[in-house]
C-alpha cells in the first residue's frame, strides 16, 4: 500500500496537458490575470486646469492621482492662497474609487496565484488528479466562482472608471468652489491618457470569457460527466447481432 501510494503522490513532469484545451487555457488564464492587475494597478496620472485672474497672470493647476484612486485625498499642486489676489482653500478632487479598483486587482492577483498551482498539478501530478474524483470537482466549483467574480469586479471597477473620468474631466470643473467666483474663472486644462485603465477593463471581461469557457473542460474531468454505459443483456438472454 505504501509503494502505491508513493506512486501516486509522486511528481510526473508531463507536458501532454498544455496541449489539451484544460492546460493551454488556464496559461491564456495566467496570462490574462496578469496583464488584467498590471494595466489597472499600475496607473498613475493627472489633471489639471487654467485659472484666468482678472489683475494678475493666469495660473495652472495640477493634480497627479493614480491606483487606488482615492480622488478626495488628491489636492491640486501650487495653489497659492493668495491666487489671484483671493485667499482660496485647499481643493481636492472629488469621489473614491479605491474599493472597487483594489477589489478587482486583489481578486486578478490572488487568480494569477491560483493559476500558477493549477498548472502544477496539471503539468507534474495529472495523474493524481485525474485519479481522484474530488480535485476535478473543486476545480470545477472553483472555475465556476472565480468566472462569477470577473464578472461582479469587472463590472464594479468598469463602472468605476467611468465616473473617475467624470471626476477628472472637464466636469470637475463644476465641483471646484473657487472657480465660481468672479475673479478667479476656470477652465479645464488637460488630462492624462486613460488607455491602460480601459486596456484592463478588457481583459476582465476576457478573463470572464475564458473562465466561463474553460468550465465545460472541468466539467468534463468530474465524475458528473461520464460516458453513457453499455446496455446490460437480460439474464439467459442472447447478445444482439452486431450487424447484418
Amino acid at each position: 500500500m505504501e509503494r502505491v501510494s508513493q506512486k501516486m503522490s509522486g511528481l510526473q513532469l508531463n507536458l501532454g496537458p498544455l496541449k489539451e484545451p484544460l492546460g493551454f487555457i488556464k496559461v491564456l488564464q495566467w496570462i490574462f490575470s496578469i496583464f488584467a492587475f498590471a494595466t489597472c494597478g499600475g496607473y498613475s496620472g493627472h489633471t489639471s486646469i487654467k485659472v484666468r485672474c482678472l489683475d494678475a497672470k493666469n495660473e495652472t493647476l495640477e493634480a497627479a492621482f493614480g491606483y487606488p484612486f482615492r480622488l478626495n485625498t488628491v489636492v491640486f499642486k501650487n495653489l497659492d492662497t493668495k491666487l489671484c489676489n483671493s485667499t482660496l482653500p485647499q481643493t481636492h478632487l472629488q469621489g473614491d474609487f479605491s474599493s472597487s479598483a483594489q477589489f478587482f486587482v486583489t481578486f486578478a492577483v490572488f487568480v494569477f496565484l491560483y493559476c500558477m498551482g493549477a498548472l502544477v498539478l496539471y503539468v507534474g501530478y495529472l495523474h493524481l488528479y485525474r485519479g481522484a474524483g474530488k480535485l476535478p470537482m473543486i476545480d470545477f466549483v472553483i472555475t465556476m466562482v472565480v468566472a462569477l467574480l470577473w464578472l461582479i469586479s469587472t463590472s464594479a471597477w468598469a463602472k468605476a472608471l467611468t465616473d473617475i473620468k467624470i471626476s477628472t474631466g472637464p466636469e470637475m470643473v463644476l465641483d471646484i468652489g473657487f472657480c465660481h467666483l468672479p475673479q478667479t474663472p476656470c477652465q479645464f486644462g488637460a488630462v492624462s491618457s486613460m488607455g491602460s485603465l480601459n486596456v484592463s477593463v478588457v481583459f476582465g471581461f476576457l478573463n470572464l470569457i475564458l473562465w466561463a469557457g474553460n468550465a465545460w473542460f472541468v466539467y468534463k474531468e468530474t465524475n458528473l460527466h461520464s460516458s453513457p454505459e453499455a446496455p446490460v443483456p437480460a439474464p439467459g438472454g442472447t447478445p444482439a447481432p452486431a450487424g447484418m
